[in-house]
């Protein structure tokens, strides 16, 4: 995002490499500063003469010669996540987080916007709010300041920093694995442009403010990936009888059995399953197992139970790849 120039360069007389070596050595300590000597400082020099004439030693003093020092305006953006972000489909409030950081010589406000749509993804996450953070470098929506553009855009010193949240929502029709790519973009106030563009009389201080490497609008991406789980879920039967033969006949035994299969780099919460006992048939007790180990049928500590006319098994979270394997039987009335 660029923003047209305004104003014209201004010329203005530069101090000799020398000159400027001299004047650092005799300035008074300062603290460093991202571009240098801050806005607005005034560098003074005066030039001496000494010579002879005859009549002894003679110093003069030439004109002094004051600069100010004008703002440099730059700035950038990082984001402060180290991976991708991993969201679920319709996922509300979901965070990606950046720091803007002033590295200029003068403080400056900075306009926040954000950019969802550039491409490069697969799908284009929704952003709902821009929140300021209120100094702890945690994300809280009840604690952290709501950003609104134009009305509390970020006022920096040199070097300083400000953390910024992005939060989103991911559409429900996304898909396992899918990529949205969220940009935020921090802009000088002041103005941006190509580096030098200069703004007369507009740097802190009453000097020009000169755009800088960056331009005066940084930019970086954060990007979400969705991390999703689907669920299968396969039912077979086997038959023994007493005649050892493979028939449903009465007083057989019917094995059911039932995979739950979870695919995806995601998990599901809360996976059980359910089977009515059939009718004709009555639940063998003490049948149910789950993974090849047995359940009891009570309620109580383990996953299953049966209830008179049913059998449960709680499987919990359970995550993509894996799968749960139920069994119970009936006998044919």
């Amino acid at each position: 995002m660029m923003i047209a120039p305004v104003g014209g360069a201004k010329h203005r007389l530069l101090p000799s490499c020398t000159l400027i070596a001299l004047l650092a050595a005799l300035a008074p300590p300062m603290q460093a500063n991202a571009a240098g000597t801050r806005a607005g400082s005034t560098i003074s020099n005066t030039a001496t003469a000494s010579f002879d004439t005859g009549g002894g030693p003679t110093t003069i003093d030439s004109n002094r010669v004051d600069l100010l020092v004008d703002e440099l305006l730059d700035v950038t953006v990082d984001s402060s996540n180290p991976a991708d972000v991993p969201t679920t489909p319709g996922a509300t409030g979901q965070v990606l987080t950046f720091s803007v950081t002033n590295t200029g010589n003068g403080v400056e406000d900075f306009a926040l916007s954000t950019v969802a749509n550039a491409g490069g993804d697969d799908y284009d996450p929704a952003v709902t709010q821009v929140y300021l953070d209120n100094g702890d470098g945690l994300f809280d929506a009840g604690t952290d300041t709501l950003y609104t553009a134009g009305a509390n855009d970020p006022t920096l010193d040199p070097d300083e920093s400000i953390t910024v949240f992005v939060a989103t929502t991911t559409p429900g029709t996304v898909a396992d694995g899918n990529r949205g790519i969220v940009s935020l973009i921090a802009a000088a106030k002041t103005g941006t442009g190509a580096p030098g563009t200069s703004f007369a009389g507009q740097g802190e201080g009453g000097g020009d403010a000169v755009v800088g490497s960056t331009g005066a609008d940084g930019e970086d991406a954060g990007a979400f990936v969705v991390s999703a789980a689907t669920v299968t879920l396969v039912k077979s039967a086997s038959i023994t009888n007493t005649l050892g033969t493979a028939d449903p006949i009465p007083g057989a035994t019917i094995t059911y059995t039932i995979v739950a299969t979870v695919a995806g780099s995601g998990s599901v919460n809360g996976l059980a399953i359910t089977d009515n006992i059939p009718a004709d048939t009555s639940f063998v007790p003490g049948s149910i197992t789950l993974g090849g180990s047995a359940l009891t049928d009570a309620a109580d500590a383990d996953a299953g139970d049966y209830n008179g006319t049913r059998i449960n098994v709680a499987l919990g979270t359970v995550a993509g790849g894996q799968t749960r394997t139920v069994t119970f039987q009936t006998m044919i009335d």
